[in-house]
């Protein structure tokens, strides 16, 4: 099942995608015993839901009522959801490590870094350049893991029973913000290096996990303007889906719609010389086949963003 945010009405509904049309879920839910028509109020109250939720969708599939039907692109998407945490992994790609300045730590231990909500664009929206941040803006193709069920202490073979689904998020970064050195030393700083506007576009959608059975055996692509920029494969992770769910859940207690970046592959601008920093203008396209693209622009800030700083 694939589950999408679409703006309709000057608001965000929630919708089920079928091939090239949208169910308008909360249009359709009526059809449904009384009681069941929450499910479908946002994403988080469907992920909430859990079985009883996607038990009722399937119903509503059944029926499709032709009403609740629209065209994919007669509508805009937007993010399919607004996580209230991003709980982000570094470093957990083998060729990836190669190519960054490693830490005593790296390849050893999962590493994880924060983004917050405000950070999060959907598929369409700019990706902005704003040179008062950064001048070496960099894309990350990242899977991302839709907690469904709250845990704390989670045990790695338990893990996966704590995943609603999968979606895809562009791990956005201001590696001159990052990558900080002094002489011969090299550190990172993963504040505004990776938490900042537009730095995480996700979607399309939230594909369920009964449609991915191993996270690990997912093609993971960037194109810039058409070019291959990275192409990888969840099987070079060094910590895998289960292993970083367990492991964060050892220092956060995982709530139903938190979002897990679980790190990205070798091909990023940081690893080669000279480096294609992104630009105003260039296309960003982040996928996963099994979950979709996400394409976003590069646009510069325009100069009144920066008048009250």
């Amino acid at each position: 099942m694939r589950i999408v945010n679409f703006w309709r009405d000057h608001e965000v509904r929630l919708g089920i995608l079928i091939d090239e049309k949208i169910l308008d879920a909360a249009l359709a839910a009526p059809l449904l015993p009384q009681g069941q028509e929450w499910y479908f109020h946002d994403a988080l109250s469907f992920i909430r839901g859990g079985d009883a939720a996607l038990a009722a969708t399937e119903q509503l599939l059944k029926q499709r009522p032709v009403q609740a039907l629209l065209r994919l692109d007669s509508v805009k998407l937007a993010p399919p959801i607004l996580p209230s945490t991003i709980l982000c992994a570094g470093s957990n790609y083998r060729e990836h490590n190669e190519e960054k300045a490693s830490s005593p730590t790296s390849g050893k231990e999962p590493e994880f870094f924060l983004k917050t909500a405000d950070s999060v664009v959907g598929p369409e929206e700019p990706i902005v350049y704003d040179e008062k941040l950064t001048r070496k803006l960099d894309c990350e193709t990242e899977l991302a893991i839709v907690i469904g069920r709250s845990g704390r202490h989670i045990l790695k073979d338990q893990a996966l029973k704590h995943v609603f689904g999968y979606t895809i998020v562009n791990d956005v970064t201001a590696r001159d913000r990052q990558v900080r050195r002094s002489g011969d030393f090299t550190w990172y700083e993963l504040g505004r290096g990776k938490a900042f506007d537009s730095s995480a576009p996700l979607g399309p959608c939230i594909v369920t996990a009964d449609e991915i059975p191993d996270p690990q055996a997912l093609t993971v692509r960037c194109r810039v303007d058409g070019s291959i920029r990275q192409n990888g494969s969840t099987a070079d992770m060094i910590f895998d889906v289960a292993t970083l769910i367990s492991y964060i859940s050892d220092a956060f207690t995982l709530e139903p719609g938190d979002l897990i970046l679980t790190g990205t592959p070798s091909g990023v601008a940081m690893g080669q010389s000279p480096a294609p920093w992104l630009q105003p203008g260039q296309l960003c396209e982040v996928e996963i086949p099994e979950i979709g693209v996400i394409a976003n622009r590069i646009v510069a800030e325009e100069p009144g963003a920066t008048d009250n700083r």
